[in-house]
């Protein structure tokens, strides 16, 4: 398992592939702190830990054929309560 990264944009950056952060750094510059900026923070989060995931390859092959693994909201809910 990838060990959690904070969500901060600097962290996200860093992680990212470093053709794709000038788009993020665009993103940030332009987007209105709220909701939105949170939004755009949790995304390009999941972009930048994908990204360093050493089995991104394989996760992406699967995701396209339709054979990626996938959990219940439920399933993530009750895991989270549990921790």
């Amino acid at each position: 398992m990838i060990p959690r990264a904070p969500r901060t944009i600097q962290v996200i950056a860093d992680a990212l592939d470093p053709e794709r952060r000038p788009e993020l750094y665009r993103l940030v510059l332009t987007t209105e702190a709220g909701p939105e900026l949170h939004n755009l923070i949790a995304t390009w989060w999941g972009h930048a830990m994908l990204d360093t995931d050493p089995d991104r390859e394989r996760i992406i092959a699967a995701a396209e054929v339709g054979t990626l693994p996938t959990v219940s909201m439920d399933a993530v809910l009750k895991l989270r309560h549990a921790r």
